[in-house]
Formats: C-alpha cells, sequence, structure tokens
C-alpha cells in the first residue's frame, strides 16, 4: 500500500503571531497548492489564528504543539481539543521528548490526550522516542514499545489509522546527530509490526510513520527512501520556508 508521504512542521516557542503568518503565506506560495505531499505546520498557540487565516484556501494543514485532554474546565494555561478544532486545527503533537522530560508528561496522560484527540476529530502525531542511554544499553525496542502500547491503549482498529506515529530518538533532537538511515528504518519497521499486532495488517499499512531527529535537505532523500519512513517531524529546519520547501520536494521525489 502506497501511503502519502507527511512533512510536519514543529516550530516549538518560536514566532509571533505575524512572523509565524508570514512564514505561513511563503510556504503558500512555494508548497500550498501541490497534492503529492501532505503538509502540515503547527505553530505556537499564539499563531494558530493568524497562521490558519494564512494558510486558508491552501493544502496546507493547521497543527497544534500540545492540548489538555479535558474539553474545558479549571485548568489555567491549558487549550482543549475543541478550541483547537474551533481554529480549524486537524493535527496536534502529543507526548514529544520536551514534554515528557521538560513537563515531567507520562505515557498514560500521553494516553488520555490521545484519546481526547482522536474523540474530538484531531489526528494525533503521537512521538515515541529513546534517549542516548537507553540506545546505548540497547532498550530501543523495548522502550519504543512500552510508549507505544501504553499511549495506544484504548484506541481502535478503525480510529490507528487517523494516528500519526513519529519516532524521534531524543538523543538526535536538536544535537545535530542523525540515526542512519538503517538505525531509523529498523525502528521504524519494529513499530509497524507493533502496530500490525495490536490492529491488523490493513490498519497497520495505512499509519504514517514519521522520523523527527534533526531531518535535514541533506540527509532527507535517504531517510525518506526507507521502506516505513512516511515522512518527517521537522523541526529547526521547518522555521526557515527554503529548507522546509527543500524537505517537502525531497519527500516529493521519495514517492
Amino acid at each position: 500500500m502506497i501511503r502519502k508521504k507527511l512533512i510536519a512542521g514543529n516550530w516549538k516557542m518560536n514566532k509571533t503571531s505575524a512572523d509565524a503568518a508570514s512564514l505561513a503565506h511563503e510556504l503558500v506560495v512555494s508548497v500550498g497548492a501541490q497534492p503529492d505531499v501532505e503538509v502540515v505546520i503547527c505553530p505556537p498557540f499564539t499563531a494558530l489564528e493568524s497562521v490558519a487565516g494564512a494558510i486558508d484556501g491552501s493544502l496546507i494543514k493547521l497543527g497544534a504543539q500540545n492540548m489538555h485532554f479535558e474539553a474545558s474546565g479549571a485548568f489555567t494555561g491549558e487549550v482543549s481539543a475543541p478550541m483547537l478544532r474551533a481554529l480549524f486545527a486537524t493535527h496536534v503533537i502529543l507526548g514529544h521528548s520536551e514534554r515528557r522530560t521538560l513537563f515531567a508528561e507520562t505515557d498514560e496522560l500521553v494516553n488520555k490526550k490521545v484519546l481526547a484527540a482522536l474523540k474530538n476529530q484531531l489526528r494525533p502525531i503521537l512521538c515515541v522516542g529513546e534517549s542516548l542511554a537507553e540506545r546505548e544499553s540497547a532498550s530501543t525496542l523495548r522502550v519504543i514499545q512500552s510508549q507505544a502500547e501504553r499511549a495506544l491503549e484504548g484506541v481502535g482498529k478503525d480510529q490507528a489509522p487517523s494516528v500519526v506515529v513519529a519516532y524521534e530518538p531524543v538523543w538526535a533532537i536538536g544535537t545535530g546527530k542523525v540515526a542512519t538511515a538503517e538505525q531509523a528504518q529498523e525502528v521504524h519497521g519494529f513499530i509497524r509490526g507493533l502496530l500490525t499486532k495490536l490492529y491488523g495488517e490493513a490498519a497497520a499499512q495505512r499509519v504514517r510513520i514519521l522520523y523527527g531527529g534533526s531531518m535535514k535537505p541533506a540527509n532527507a532523500a535517504e531517510l525518506l527512501s526507507q521502506k516505513d519512513i512516511d515522512g518527517g517531524l521537522i523541526g529547526g529546519a521547518s522555521l526557515e520556508a527554503r529548507s522546509f520547501v527543500e524537505l517537502i520536494k525531497a519527500a516529493a521525489a521519495a514517492t
């Protein structure tokens, strides 16, 4: 089965509302009409509305970087799935390693968010990945399995294809280090096998699995040519239009 490649930009805590709208407009001009690669951009909460306006009418989709699992209530500083849907967001990044390490998010919390996102017709971009210590102790696959199984608990077979999984080796985020194409494919293939055990072959083959560890124009072609690498969750390289567009073009060439 041919899965459409997906390139998602995680802008993290960067860009004011005006700066974000400007970058989004540049992307619309460059790739907003291309249908070959699914493109999602995830600005900070304060820029969601301005970016939604900038990409309106294009094929670029809007994502958020996090959300609370409750729909509303006394949760100061949080944003809910219905709030994101009201801004026409279609995707939300959940369980990013920075949320896990800096804000103590657990697999159980990520699972609540995944279920809430699906309930509200948001596509979760579920992040899983190992630390350098876990990689060096040969614990990578055990860590990935534990994170994925716990985060997907309660997700039904019919819902599974709406989930995007992002493998982000924590040791390769913002460090300039990159997993080799073979290392990345090994983990992506393992995730595909795990999804097959959970949901069956047909559903597992429909799930996109992204690579999220310092993908850049220089290494994108080799990574995206791997059997089970269906795109990228892009950090630093998504903050500048030229490099992000190059990644989208690399994904189109790999289809």
